[in-house]
Order: C-alpha cells, then structure tokens, then sequence
C-alpha cells in the first residue's frame, strides 16, 4: 500500500520506521524527513517510544484536509517521544481512551488510511507480532 506522503516511513526488513532527517551541519534529527537532501540525510527513527502528551479527538475534524471517513469515531492523538531522537505527533490506535496516560510505551504500527498506509503508534505488548 502506497503512503500517504513520501519518504515518511520505510518498511525495510518488514518493520516500519519512520524517517527523519538528520541535518548534517549540527545534527539535529527533524521529522518529517525535509526535501532538502544536500542539508538533510534520511535516518530512520527509533520504532518505540512513549507518549509525551495525548488528547481525543471527539469530532469530525472539518473536510478539506481531512480525508477520513464519514462516519466518524473518536480517536487518540499524541505526541510520541522516540528517545535520541525526536518527538512526533501520531493518531494512537489500540488503546483505550480511558487508560491512556503520559509515559506508556507504544510502537509503531502501519495502518490503512483515506485509501492509502498511513502510521500510529499501539501498545507496545500488542505491536508485536
């Protein structure tokens, strides 16, 4: 399945990863991965980490940019600390809303979206298969 963006994850060795980029002046690891290649090198960004700040979304979020479904269902967002690395926003999917909390360890996961794979990030006992 194509993603929704290029050059925003790998699949290399069947696990995916995301890519960043790694700015070859200072460093300094961003994400998404810029297309400013002669400054930025692609790195592949940790596959765990743990959630740094989430919320719910509980409504439809306006239509155009969002591409979901029409039949809405809340979901959970968070920002994701990937350690040595950065911190990314992911949609959250396989845990309950009720239980979520700063802290919990999760692990990238590939999801169909809008027709396409897009990522989020799930319970790191459930990610693994």
């Amino acid at each position: 399945m194509e993603p929704i963006a290029p050059d925003l994850f790998t699949l290399d060795g069947g696990e995916p990863a995301l890519l960043g980029g790694r700015d070859r002046a200072t460093g300094r690891i961003v994400f998404p991965l810029p297309a400013d290649r002669d400054r930025f090198e692609p790195v592949a960004l940790p596959r765990e980490g743990r959630i740094w700040s989430w919320t719910v979304q509980r409504f439809r979020p306006k239509s155009p940019p969002y591409t979901g479904p029409e039949d809405f269902t809340p979901y959970a967002i968070a920002y994701v600390e990937l350690p040595g690395a950065v911190i990314v926003e992911a949609r959250l999917t396989g845990f309950d809303h009720g239980q979520l909390k700063v802290g919990l360890p999760c692990r990238l996961v590939v999801e169909p979206f809008a027709g396409k794979a897009s990522y989020a990030f799930a319970p790191l006992e459930s990610a693994h298969v």
